[in-house]
């Protein structure tokens, strides 16, 4: 019996210690693919911030070794060859009003969509659908020439007022589905009380649709701010934006690549300061939704 336990146990063993091996392995996998997916996500910005201050002659000896001198020259140069400071005031402009009139259309559809029980919300939500169907490209002349019956051509209004256009069907649907995660008895208490719907809107709905709404703040803005196409062919002229005035920098005859990076540099600032701010909730978002899925 004595020998029957001790053969038992040293089996157990050295199952124990299998497992503890395989774990040990597959963590050390784990944490082999974690460091490469960091070393290609954060390689190309480290090429695109270090070249912002080399020469083209240093990109191409020296491509990934730090810089000489931390000289702004490829800033001050870019800046002053593109006009990439007002362009950015343009962007900085029209993405703001753009994400404010959008959230000011967006957030009372999707509200009547997710929480009014009206016939027809079905068919409605389904046409906002249709306007992912609809390539940009597609509404290039036809927003062309509407731009130049209205007397908006060569005019940011006209980006105002289109952007939104475009992001009206994600943005729709995807706070109509994260509004209908609210509880509802929520809103039950709130009109037993005696609430009007846009009271419950505004003060119920709103605020507990937070970490949805900064989402798409994030998605629209980025949409927003790297739109080129209609932003080339509407504004024209002096008024660009920066994706407009950027390609500026470059020349047929020559490219300057340090021009180019710095020039990127200044335009992919604002973005980041932006996901900065609204990450948190982004992340929340995103917890919220893998908890209740």
């Amino acid at each position: 019996m004595a020998s029957i336990s001790a053969l038992s146990s040293t089996g157990s063993r050295r199952r124990r210690s299998r497992k503890s091996v395989s774990s040990l392995i597959s963590t050390n996998i784990v944490r082999f693919l974690v460091a490469l997916y960091v070393v290609i996500i954060l390689l190309p910005l480290y090429y695109l911030i270090i070249s912002a201050f080399k020469t083209n002659n240093e990109i191409f000896i020296q491509p990934l070794s730090l810089p000489a001198t931390l000289s702004l020259h490829n800033f001050f140069t870019a800046e002053d060859d593109a006009g990439l400071i007002q362009a950015m005031g343009n962007s900085v402009y029209i993405t703001a009003c753009a994400e404010v009139l959008t959230l000011v259309l967006a957030l009372p559809a999707a509200y009547a969509i997710a929480r009014i029980p009206l016939k027809g919300t079905v068919i409605i939500e389904r046409a906002f659908a249709l306007g992912f169907l609809i390539p940009g490209f597609a509404v290039l002349v036809p927003t062309f020439l509407l731009s130049v019956q209205l007397g908006l051509f060569h005019s940011t209004l006209f980006l105002i007022l289109f952007y939104p256009v475009t992001a009206l069907p994600l943005t729709v649907i995807m706070m109509a589905q994260f509004m209908r995660s609210i509880p509802y008895e929520i809103e039950e208490a709130a009109i037993m009380d005696g609430a009007s719907r846009m009271t419950i809107l505004l003060r119920l709905i709103i605020p507990l649709s937070v970490p949805g709404i900064a989402t798409m703040l994030i998605l629209n803005f980025l949409n927003f701010w790297n739109e080129y196409l209609f932003a080339l062919v509407i504004l024209g002229g002096d008024t660009q934006t920066v994706q407009v005035a950027l390609p500026s920098l470059k020349t047929l005859n020559i490219v300057d690549y340090g021009l180019l990076t710095a020039g990127t540099l200044i335009t992919v600032l604002p973005v980041y300061f932006i996901y900065i701010l609204v990450q948190r909730r982004m992340q929340d978002a995103l917890v919220s939704g893998y908890a209740k899925g």
